[in-house]
């Protein structure tokens, strides 16, 4: 039996993409730029906040000055309405209950800035005592990177990688697994393909979160 599973956020475990497209919208608008949906938001994101505003920004506009100014429009936006659209997938809650329950440690590994991850993980996920839920920090490299990986290791004492399975809905997150050493789940209800997950590798790809529950005993 696993003893922790880590859980991507944006695409694994909360349907963000509404929020994420209001907000982005709204800020490309501000300035007069052209709008986006929500299918593009779901290439867009998976790399933190600053290559989704670069990905969404007019070509002809991309400067760090439009960019930072976009970026907190975006923020004073997606601040007050990050939970407005956003909801956890079917089976996530039941699933976060059956692994607490069972013992078995939670953690969020996330490219969403850190504040932003925190609320809505606390918001939508009250009862499910995390024993570490990070965002991007400025200190630290953002995923495929595996370092958030390892402070969460740390975190939770633990020491045997074979302990672990990082579940995620993107080829960065596949990525981030191979990086760290531990084994990867790709899940199909997320924001990405199932073939760009496979051209990672994974050792097991799941269609439903209750299958999950299968692998981790």
């Amino acid at each position: 039996m696993k003893r922790i599973v880590v859980f991507d956020l944006d695409g694994t475990l909360l349907n963000t993409i509404g929020d994420l497209t209001l907000s982005v919208n709204y800020a490309l608008n501000s300035f007069g730029w052209p709008s986006h949906s929500p299918d593009d938001y779901k290439r867009f994101a998976g790399n933190g906040v600053n290559k989704l505003l670069e990905r969404a920004i007019p070509q002809e506009e991309k400067n760090e000055t439009n960019l930072l100014k976009l970026r907190q429009k975006f923020i004073e936006h997606y601040e007050k309405h990050a939970v407005d659209e956003t909801e956890p997938f079917p089976g996530i809650p039941s699933l976060l209950d059956s692994l607490q329950e069972l013992g078995i440690m939670i953690a969020v590994a996330s490219n969403k800035y850190h504040k932003a991850t925190v609320k809505v993980i606390k918001h939508f996920f009250p009862s499910i005592n995390f024993v570490a839920i990070y965002g991007a920090r400025e200190e630290v490299p953002m995923k495929p990177n595996p370092q958030v990986v390892f402070d969460i290791l740390e975190k939770a004492n633990i020491y045997d990688k074979s302990e672990v399975l990082y579940v995620g809905d993107s080829g960065v997150d596949m990525q981030t697994a191979v990086n760290a050493g531990v084994e990867a789940c790709g899940i199909t209800w997320g924001f990405r393909s199932r073939s760009e997950l496979e051209e990672h590798n994974p050792l097991y790809i799941v269609d439903k979160a209750e299958e999950i529950l299968n692998i981790v005993k």
